[in-house]
This record gives structure tokens, C-alpha cells and sequence, in this order.
């Protein structure tokens, strides 16, 4: 027979009988699904009849137990199985993790501080917030805080970087704009790049636009480094260089520039090989400057070579005897191949040879290198992606009279930006939907207009989108004398020798290891454009993260860390959305119309500080945590782990008590009574808070509404209980605890009047017949018996008006108040269902549990050795539940002892 017992549950009832037990020379486990112990009780301000300070009764009882040596408190940790039988009980509880040691938590409380999320508080009854590093509340047992992760965001999640998103738009919001932008660099070194050109796929997936629309994450992003360029920035400091091997990098664009970044920082030495003039790849020669201006480009690029990244210009591999042979023999240890997608796919129409038909990469690039670039009056360009849009505003700024694109398919299978697609309309250009080139028609050897074909869609194809099916004889003529073609990239592997062993994919790219990014060759790694074809900017940053570590990796000659596993993804469904207010995201601000024409003048301003701070507190904060970080940056006892996982401990006891306690029914369920419609309808736990002086109003009586203190209250007793469309039972409590309310008011503000609306005073014993008339005589309460149907709103005051049935003389009556507490049916806790299966116990229809010899074993589950004591298994009151504690203690020491 094991002589340990789990008690489960770390209320009142799960306390009591765990002392006990410990007293008796038990080794007890006392398991909190909740960050502390003091379950319910925790929360009141005082208890009945006595009106004696719960907290003073229950704190010395908190700290007793937690520090009694054969008590080991395991709280933020769930039951998870139970087998075995009386005497040995094989047990598995979860361990939730708090993301915080335990072992070098000092409860400071400089963590929460610094959080920058805040959320409402379930301890105070959402009525007051707490961060997401928090205390449930103040005497916490154990002292210890925990960090909420709910999950991932999904603007996380759907970042190919990984960036936390959350977490810099929570900063934002707190005005601390440098924070948000280290964490931003923490995954994305091009910050204010991004925050121009990023297809920001976060947006798509922001819980934010199932309200109404999603936040402004890109633009908040820029903010956040355009700040950086306003104020003075600190000087940027070198990594030291730890490590001998040095890394080659071709290409400088956001694959390789990333790449560089995170290697540099890692401790080795690394050198870009560009074949421009100019670093950057496409950023630098593939968008228009009014889109990315070249000063901001050129400051990121700036910023990284302050790291110590060397680059050199006009160096391409395969020319000028520069080859990957000889980068081995320069004693480059690794090579990373980012050359991107510089090689512009053709229509393979008739008449592209012809004057006048400029390709859409080469048109950007020579725009964008100062070539001088002639534009023809009436421009066709055809693509549908953010290459022919980029084309065709920069043909309307360098003077085309007219500009129009041709897509094949329709407007809803774009794959270009929508913010871009809207700002060539706005500017006057033209968009030919579900149309396609057939040939171009020339006239003297030079462009004299384009003949096209109607399409419609079909079935989708390989991409996803339907496949632009041609419409016999609907062929048309566009009259131009410039077409620019901008169907889509390839990347130019023509520095790879002829006898190069690198395998090439069908589609002209590097064949690399989907993990590592490794090509066949040892050393080499591939990324970005050259692996993937034509993506994003995003994706190409995604791909020199993962290049980086897969490096160094190689170059220590260890295995690749393991892929993080992370939590899963927040859904709309798992917020709560009640009191979010619907508000439109923010407008970025733009130069007007007129003055984009022959302006390559950047055409979004930015935000500013205001309206950055405005659109930032928009965000939900889905993951509750949302990864900033910066309690990190200010715990002096380095507890902060936010990696740490859950974990399963095994027991073996001889006995369980179940003390699981009780939960607060939903009254939102019973509209009649207008709870959280009506502002100034409450429940009693919330109206607890109010008058604790730890509470979010520090003791003051406030009414919701306007914060005024109320000269008459009402209260309506058994709501949600005594009832038979919700609970049939009797809460047992709410008698006297509306009572001992009605005499806090009073002892709150003298001369409050409250009134409480009653089916029948259940007030036998314990002197409570005593203190229902102190109440009367002493603190202005009065009591009517009767049973409210509804609560409506005065259209004079707003004060609520209660409807009611006097019980006494069959009359329909009305009575109008300044708040009302509605004090709801208690319920056993959330989750029964599925403990008591665990446990292998019955419950009643009701969810209390199932007694089955109630006259000599009333605290006997009907599962050997599990015993059942407080709220869970009848409905009762704190002295009730004590006693009935320590009754189960008793139980199991009779058994253990060799009882039945």
C-alpha cells in the first residue's frame, strides 16, 4: 500500500485536506491546473458571516501548505491519466510550461513591467488587465510568474521569416519604436526595405481582418525603421571575429545579404561577390525608386557592411578569371550561390525581335541604373505581377501618354500587390483582363501595336489559379509603339562552367536539400531566386536565414539544430471578440496624383508617430506572449526560457481527493438580463473585485458606466440556478453572499441602499438569520421577494429598470436602480467531464460527483480509493467545504491504514 496521496484541485477544500494529510506524515501531491493555489476564495474581498478578510484567512493557509515538507505543490499541471487501483494508483500529470525556472524565479515583478502586452485579467474578472508575464494576483502561491502564450500568431506564422510580428506592433504601441526595430533585425536585417516592397502575406492572415480589416503590419514595419533614420542612431558595434573559416556570397540581394548578416554575427568572416555596379540585386535594379528609394536601400546595405560584410562590385563568377575553383583556393570555406532571377522569360510570339519590345527586367534595371530610357506615347504591358505593374508606372513617369496592361486572367488571380495594382489605377493606367498576346504587329521594323486574344478561365492549374482558356475568334489589335513584356524570371546560371556537376532542376534552378539548402557540390548552398524561381523578397530572406544556420552548421561539423516546433496557430475563434470595437486600419498617406508624373519622388509617406501608435493598438494580440523579448532583457535571474516545453511527471499514490472546486456560471447565456449589453449590469464575482482593495479600482464601489459611485444597488439572487432551463439545483450560497455585498456597500460608502430581489431566504444555521436581520436593521437593506424577468435601460438616466413578479401579491412591477449584481449559479468546474473520465469516476446529471453510499461513505467517489470533498461534490459553502477537507483526509488515512 503507497502511502502518497494526490489531491487534485488547490482551493480551499484540495488545501485543507493536504495539510492534513501532511500533518499526518502523508506525502502529499496537491496538483493547480492554475499558476497558484487559493482557488475561488482567492478572489473575495471578505467572507460571511463574519466579514472577516478572506485573504487573511486564506493567505497563512496558502503558505503552510506550499512550504510543509511533505507537500509538493505542482501547480500550472493537469491529471492527464490515472490507472492502477487502491494503494497504488499509477498517476501522469502535465506539466504545463510556465517559461519560467522555477529554481531562479524571484517573483520581482521587473518582467511585467517591461511586457508590453496587456490583456484582461480572469482573476479580475476581465474587469482589470494584467501583461503576459503576469501574477495571477498579488500573494500568489508559489511566487512565482508565467508567461500566456496562447500560440502562434498567424502573422507569424505566415511569415516566411518568421518575424515576430506581434511582438514589434506591441512595442509600437508602447512608444518604444528602437525595441521594436531590434527585434524586427532579430529575423530580418532589410527592415525598411520590407516595410516598402514585402507582399506582407502576415496581413492576409491577420485574425485582425475576420473583424474588419487587417493591421497595417508592413507600414508599421517601415515605421518603425524610418524612425530609426529621424533620431540619432546608435553607432553600430562589430561582432567580433571568433571563428577562422571565412564564407563567399554571390549575389548581393536579399538572399545573400541576409546570409551575410547572420554569418557575420555568428563570428565568421564574410565577402559578397556582386556583378553590379550597385549592391542589392533586384532591390537595387528591379523596383522603381518610388516604390524603394535608393538612400533607403543604400542605409540598410550600409548597415550590414558596418558589421564588418566586405562587398565587391563589378564581380561577377565566370568572368574575369573569377570562378568558384579559385574562391576555393582563396580559402573560402563555403559558398552560398544567391545570384537571383535576372533573366527575363519571353513571350514567344511572333514579332518580339522588333524595335521597341523591352523586356520588364532589363527595362527596370536600366531605369534604375540612370541609363537614358526612351518610353513610346502608348505602352502595352504584359504580366500580371508586381514586375509589370512596376513597369508600367515607371513607363508613365518616364512621359507615356498612355500605359495599359494585358493579363491573361482576371483581376481576383493578380498575383501583383493590391496596394500596387490600385496605385497604377489610380495614376490612369489601363488593366485589359483575360487577354493574351497572339503576335506583335510592326511596322517598319519597329512596334506598331499588339494583337491579342479574349480568354476565359477553366479548371485551376498547377499553380492554383484557372487556366486562361483562348476564345476562338475574338483575336483584337491594341494600337502601341512599346510593348514591355513582364511574364515572369529565370535565374541566369550562365558563371556555371560547362562541366559543372551541380544538378539543375527542370526549370533552370539549383537543385539544393529542401532542409540544409545544400547543392550536390560540398560547401555549396543555394538560395533565394536561383532555387525557387521568381518569390518574394520575404521568401528570399527566409532562405538566408536558413542558409546561415545550415553553414555554420557544416563548417562545425555538427548536425542542423532541430526545426522549432511551434505552437499551434491562433484562430479567430479562440479570441475573445466582445468588447474589440470595429475600426479600419489606417491610411497610408501618398503624394497626390499630379505630382507622380515624371517623378520617380517616393509616393508613400509613411506614418507618423500618432497614427503608427493608433494602428498598432488595433492588433489583438493573438498569441497573448507575443515573443518582444523584453523581459528578457531585465531579468537579473536569467528564469526567462521561453523554448521550454511540457513535460509529464509519473507518481505512484495510494489514494486521490478530488477537490477540483467550482466555476461561475455564464449569465451572458440569460439575455433577459441585458449582462454585458447593459453596462451597468454585473455579476457578484465582479462586484467582489470592486470592493477589494487589491482590485482594479483599489476598493472603489464604481459603476461601470460613468465610474460614479451608486446610492442604490440591486441585487437578484439565483441567476442561472433554481432554475429548470439552466440549473435546477440550489448554489447554497448566494443568500448570504448577496447579503454580505449589500453590508460591504454600505461599509464602502454609508448610506448606500440595496435592495435584493429573493425567491426565499435559504438562511438556516451558522447564524445567518442573524446576519440577514443585522443587515436590515444596520446597513440599509432591504429585501423583496420576488423574481425579475428582464432588465431594461431608463431612456432618461440610463439607469438599469428591473421587471419583476412580486411573489407575494401576483403584480407585475418595475424598479429602477443605479447597478445591478446578478448573482449567478456556481457550477462544477470546467473540465469535469473529462477528469472524471481520466479518473474513471460517474458524476450525476448535474456534474457533481456521483455518491453512491452517501449515508456511510459520503465522501467515496464510486471508483475505490478516489474520494470527493468541496464544490465538486456538492454544492456548499467555505466553513462546509473545510470540514468536509478534512473529512477526506481522514478517509484516506483510514483506508491507507488498512480501512475500508
Amino acid at each position: 500500500m503507497n502511502d502518497s496521496v494526490l489531491v487534485i484541485g488547490g482551493g480551499i477544500a484540495g488545501i485543507q485536506a493536504s495539510i492534513d494529510l501532511a500533518n499526518m506524515g502523508f506525502q502529499v501531491y496537491l496538483v493547480e491546473k492554475s499558476p497558484s493555489i487559493g482557488g475561488r476564495m482567492a478572489q473575495l474581498d471578505k467572507t460571511f458571516p463574519t466579514n472577516d478578510c478572506a485573504m487573511c484567512i486564506l493567505a497563512p493557509k496558502m503558505i503552510e501548505c506550499y512550504r510543509h515538507e511533505n507537500i509538493k505543490v505542482l501547480s500550472y499541471s493537469e491529471v492527464a491519466e490515472v490507472n492502477g487501483e487502491l494503494g497504488s494508483f499509477e498517476v501522469k500529470v502535465l506539466r504545463k510550461p510556465r517559461y519560467i525556472d522555477e529554481a531562479k524565479c524571484t517573483g520581482c515583478g521587473e518582467c511585467a513591467e517591461k511586457c508590453p502586452v496587456e490583456v484582461k485579467s480572469e482573476f479580475e474578472q476581465g474587469m482589470g488587465n494584467r501583461k503576459a508575464i503576469y501574477k495571477p494576483f498579488a500573494q500568489a502561491i508559489p511566487n512565482l510568474y508565467v508567461i500566456d502564450k496562447k500560440g502562434t500568431p498567424p502573422c507569424k506564422a505566415k511569415c516566411p521569416a518568421g518575424v515576430d510580428v506581434q511582438g514589434y506592433v506591441a512595442l509600437i504601441c508602447q512608444g518604444k519604436f528602437k525595441e521594436a526595430l531590434e527585434l524586427i533585425r532579430q529575423k530580418n536585417p532589410l527592415p525598411a526595405v520590407c516595410g516598402r516592397v514585402c507582399t506582407h502575406p502576415c496581413e492576409t492572415e491577420c485574425n485582425r481582418g475576420k473583424v474588419d480589416t487587417p493591421i497595417a503590419i508592413a507600414a508599421l514595419k517601415r515605421f518603425a525603421a524610418d524612425y530609426e533614420t529621424s533620431v540619432e542612431a546608435e553607432e553600430i558595434t562589430p561582432p567580433l571575429r571568433t571563428k577562422e573559416e571565412k564564407i563567399a556570397v554571390i549575389g548581393s540581394g536579399p538572399a545573400g545579404l541576409t546570409a551575410a548578416h547572420d554569418l557575420v554575427k555568428m563570428g565568421y568572416g564574410v565577402t559578397i561577390f556582386e556583378a553590379l555596379s550597385t549592391p542589392g540585386g533586384m532591390l537595387a535594379v528591379g523596383i522603381p525608386e518610388y516604390r524603394l528609394p535608393k538612400k533607403v536601400l543604400q542605409n540598410e546595405i550600409e548597415a550590414i557592411q558596418k558589421l564588418g560584410v566586405e562587398i565587391k562590385l563589378n564581380s561577377p563568377i565566370g568572368k574575369n578569371g573569377l570562378t568558384l575553383d579559385k574562391l576555393w583556393k582563396q580559402g573560402y570555406k563555403a559558398i552560398f550561390i544567391a545570384v537571383g532571377a535576372h533573366s527575363s522569360m519571353k513571350l514567344d510570339v511572333p514579332g518580339e525581335k522588333l524595335e521597341g519590345v523591352y523586356h520588364g527586367v532589363s527595362f527596370l534595371r536600366d531605369v534604375n541604373l540612370g541609363k537614358e530610357v526612351t518610353v513610346g506615347e502608348r505602352v502595352a504591358i504584359v504580366g500580371g505581377g508586381n514586375v509589370a505593374i512596376d513597369a508600367a508606372r515607371t513607363a508613365f513617369r518616364l512621359g507615356s501618354k498612355e500605359v495599359f496592361i494585358v493579363y491573361r486572367r482576371s483581376r481576383q488571380e493578380m498575383p501583383a500587390s493590391e496596394e500596387e495594382i490600385e496605385g497604377a489605377e489610380q495614376e490612369g493606367i489601363k488593366i485589359n483582363y483575360l487577354a493574351a498576346p497572339v503576335r506583335i504587329v510592326g511596322k517598319d521594323g519597329k512596334v506598331a501595336g499588339m494583337e491579342c486574344i479574349r480568354m476565359e478561365l477553366g479548371e485551376p492549374d498547377a499553380s492554383g489559379r484557372r487556366r486562361p482558356i483562348p476564345i476562338k475568334g475574338s483575336e483584337f489589335v491594341i494600337d502601341a509603339d512599346m510593348v514591355i513584356p513582364a511574364i515572369g524570371q529565370a535565374p541566369d546560371l550562365a558563371f556555371l562552367p560547362e562541366d559543372s556537376k551541380f544538378e539543375i532542376t527542370r526549370r533552370g534552378t539549383l537543385e539544393v536539400d529542401d532542409r540544409s539548402l545544400a547543392t550536390n557540390i560540398p560547401g555549396v548552398f543555394a538560395g533565394g531566386d536561383a532555387v525557387k524561381g521568381p518569390a518574394t523578397v520575404i521568401e528570399a530572406i527566409a532562405a538566408g536565414r536558413k542558409v546561415a544556420i545550415s553553414i555554420d552548421s557544416y563548417l562545425q561539423e555538427e548536425s542542423l539544430p532541430p526545426e522549432e516546433e511551434p505552437l499551434p496557430t491562433v484562430t479567430i475563434e479562440d479570441i475573445d471578440l466582445r468588447e474589440v470595437e470595429r475600426k479600419n486600419r489606417a491610411v497610408m498617406p501618398a503624394i497626390p496624383i499630379k505630382k507622380r508624373s515624371h517623378s520617380f519622388t517616393e509616393v508613400n509617406l509613411g506614418f507618423s508617430q500618432e497614427v503608427a501608435i493608433d494602428e498598432a493598438n488595433r492588433c489583438l494580440n493573438c498569441g497573448i506572449c507575443s515573443w518582444c523579448r523584453e523581459c528578457e532583457k531585465v531579468c537579473e535571474a536569467k528564469a526567462i526560457n521561453h523554448e521550454m516545453k511540457e513535460e509529464y511527471l509519473d507518481l505512484t499514490v495510494g489514494a486521490i481527493i478530488l477537490a477540483s472546486g467550482l466555476d461561475l456560471y455564464d449569465v451572458s447565456k440569460l439575455g433577459e438580463y441585458g449582462y454585458g449589453k447593459i453596462p451597468n449590469v454585473i455579476t457578484a464575482m465582479e462586484y467582489e473585485r470592486l470592493t477589494s482593495a487589491s482590485g482594479p479600482t483599489s476598493g472603489e464601489l464604481e459603476r461601470p458606466s460613468d465610474k460614479k459611485i451608486p446610492a442604490n444597488i440591486a441585487f437578484i439572487q439565483c441567476v442561472g440556478s433554481r432554475d429548470f432551463k439552466n440549473n435546477p439545483y440550489c448554489s447554497s450560497v448566494c443568500c448570504m453572499h448577496a447579503t454580505k455585498e449589500a453590508i460591504l456597500a454600505y461599509e464602502h460608502h454609508p448610506g448606500t441602499k440595496s435592495t435584493i430581489f429573493y425567491m426565499d431566504l435559504r438562511a438556516v444555521g451558522k447564524r445567518f438569520q442573524e446576519y440577514v436581520a443585522r443587515a436590515k436593521e444596520e446597513y440599509n437593506v432591504t429585501y423583496v421577494r420576488g423574481r425579475p424577468g428582464k432588465i431594461d435601460v431608463s431612456s432618461q438616466n440610463g439607469n438599469p429598470i428591473i421587471w419583476y413578479e412580486d411573489t407575494t401579491t401576483g403584480e407585475t412591477k418595475t424598479f429602477e436602480t443605479e447597478l445591478v449584481i446578478l448573482c449567478q449559479a456556481l457550477t462544477p468546474s470546467r473540465g469535469i467531464k473529462e477528469l472524471a473520465n481520466i479518473l474513471g469516476i460517474s458524476l450525476e446529471e448535474h456534474n457533481f460527483v456521483d455518491i453512491t453510499d452517501r449515508l456511510f461513505h459520503p465522501l467515496d467517489t464510486d471508483r475505490p480509493g478516489i474520494f470527493a470533498c468541496g464544490y465538486i461534490h456538492s454544492p456548499r459553502d467555505i466553513p462546509d467545504s473545510v470540514v468536509q477537507a478534512s473529512g477526506a483526509a481522514a478517509r484516506v488515512a483510514e483506508v491507507i491504514a488498512g480501512g475500508d
